[in-house]
């Protein structure tokens, strides 16, 4: 299911960012929270040796503090955010 608005998917990527850190929910912070174009298949996460298609991907990013780190999560429109450990910046963006 694709999220539909910051408040319908951002406590879902702050459930997983608890479940991946440790951390009580309460104790993190999110820092961005939008809708993106990613510039390709990779969704701003890509992996070496990984093939990804060469279009223009629309879909979400979420960062998130948990105890002074930074957690960089990316999603297509499908929603499946994932936990992105080299993030890039969506097309036109540079953050």
């Amino acid at each position: 299911m694709a999220p539909s608005e910051p408040a319908g998917w951002i406590a879902d990527v702050i459930a997983q960012a608890a479940e991946e850190t440790g951390a009580d929910p309460s104790d993190i912070t999110v820092i961005v929270a939008e809708e993106v174009t990613w510039r390709d298949g990779s969704i701003g996460c890509p992996q070496e040796g990984m093939g990804y298609t060469q279009a223009l991907v629309p879909g979400y990013r979420a960062v998130l503090e948990v105890g002074g780190e930074e957690l960089h999560f990316h999603a297509s429109n499908s929603g499946d955010f994932r936990l992105c450990a080299d993030p890039q910046p969506p097309y036109g963006g540079d953050r």
